[in-house]
């Protein structure tokens, strides 16, 4: 809407205020509702700025019900006047230069999508092509990285490079230039979605992947758009939300001329949604239909479609099978494929070797092998304390958990009191 029709929104002075600005970074509008009041929107008013009923908006003020569709997400910052880098948008329509917000961000945080150094000189012309070609040439690195030292230790590189994206296309670029931009801009928002749902942040995971699809969106980018939905379903299944995990997973499979593993990685990602259901017969027909694309293809070269899926294998494949053989009930033949595997995992991949040992360990002692799997989780413990990685340390406080009583045991006595130290650390 034109910028003099827009309602006044909230006052500079309030949109600087850290509670405002926590809010906005993780989307808590109960919290960004609740300051409207106290800025005067009311909720009648502030129904009718955002184009929600006022019933909508109780709920939403109370915590009982949550924003999560992007249109709307949209309409509270317009009808707000909420800069739209705070919620993680482009900047709105209505946003002029002298609009902006100084927004402080803690130098442990990342400011998503906004460019932290916006104020000052404006540098030299800078050629697009060439950028989106330097920051695609630095991912395979840190793929590399975050696989073996973890995610906490790649982000902010990553998300400087998200950051670069996003300013260079805020700037006008078009053409051949932004279709560069977009679709480094999708590889690089998948991956810093990956690398926050590997620290357990959920919420900044699916932003990152939502803002990922809409790049891949709008370089008509198939195979980045089918990786993505094979992501989202990937993340539902961490939250064991299965029906969405096979949603998802389904929805990658429907886009055309996909490669085998991409094919591979949404079949085996629909058949951890079927796991979690419950289901073995199609479970398993989908882990088997996954693993003959990747054996019977080549591997994949990078550069077919700018992804790298070559960590799509066999075993990779195998190694999703056997945490799935512990959803249903049938620990060792879990145990059969982790031990049969794990050998042949290639050593950059230190993060997923630590996931796949804490899911040893709880195979172990879903079968009853309480010391081998509180071996098997203490193996576990010397990566994560490294790598930091929430995905291991959910299974390995499983373990835990389920160990508790068993302190007799030297072995069990020994690993909690490893993970006792490791907790505190992540607490911390």
């Amino acid at each position: 809407m034109p910028k003099s029709e827009l309602p006044q929104g909230f006052p500079p002075r309030l949109l600087r205020e850290e509670a405002m600005v926590e809010a906005c970074r993780v989307r808590d509008f109960s919290v960004i509702f609740q300051l409207a009041k106290r800025a005067g929107f009311y909720p009648s008013r502030l129904a009718r700025c955002v184009e929600l009923t006022p019933s909508a908006v109780g709920e939403i003020i109370k915590g009982n019900r949550e924003i999560n569709n992007i249109s709307v997400v949209e309409r509270v910052a317009d009808g707000l006047r909420i800069p739209g880098r705070m919620l993680g948008l482009a900047r709105r329509d209505w946003e002029a230069d002298d609009d902006a917000v100084a927004v402080q961000v803690a130098s442990s945080e990342v400011d998503p999508f906004g460019c932290l150094a916006d104020t000052g000189p404006d540098d030299e012309p800078t050629d697009p092509q060439f950028v989106a070609a330097l920051i695609e040439s630095q991912l395979p690195q840190h793929y590399k990285s975050s696989n073996f030292f973890g995610a906490r230790h790649t982000i902010p590189a990553v998300v400087q490079h998200a950051q670069t994206i996003t300013r260079l296309l805020e700037s006008g670029s078009s053409g051949a230039p932004r279709q560069a931009l977009l679709q480094t801009g999708g590889r690089v928002a998948e991956f810093i979605g990956w690398l926050c749902q590997d620290l357990g942040d959920f919420r900044r995971a699916a932003l990152w992947s939502d803002r990922a699809m809409e790049w891949a969106q709008e370089a008509a980018d198939d195979h980045m758009q089918a990786y993505i939905l094979f992501r989202k379903s990937n993340q539902a299944t961490a939250r064991a939300s299965a029906g969405r995990a096979v949603g998802l997973a389904k929805a990658a499979q429907r886009l055309p001329g996909l490669t085998p593993q991409i094919e591979a990685l949404a079949a085996q990602q629909e058949a951890q949604g079927y796991a979690l259901m419950g289901n073995p017969k199609a479970a398993l027909a989908r882990f088997d239909e996954a693993r003959t694309l990747v054996a019977e293809s080549a591997a994949e070269a990078v550069s077919a479609t700018g992804l790298d899926t070559s960590y799509c294998t066999p075993t990779y494949i195998e190694m999703q099978r056997a945490n799935c053989w512990i959803d249903l009930g049938k620990p060792q033949q879990a145990i059969e494929l982790f031990e049969g595997h794990l050998e042949a995992l290639p050593q950059v991949f230190r993060n997923d070797r630590g996931v796949y040992l804490a899911r040893l360990g709880r195979a172990y002692v879903r079968a009853g092998e309480l010391e081998r799997g509180a071996e098997a989780a203490t193996k576990s413990l010397g990566i994560v304390r490294y790598t930091g990685s929430a995905r291991t340390f959910g299974v390995l406080s499983a373990v835990a958990d389920t160990l508790t009583s068993e302190r007799n045991l030297p072995t069990v006595a020994a690993f909690l009191e490893h993970f006792a130290i490791v907790r505190d650390r992540f607490a911390a």
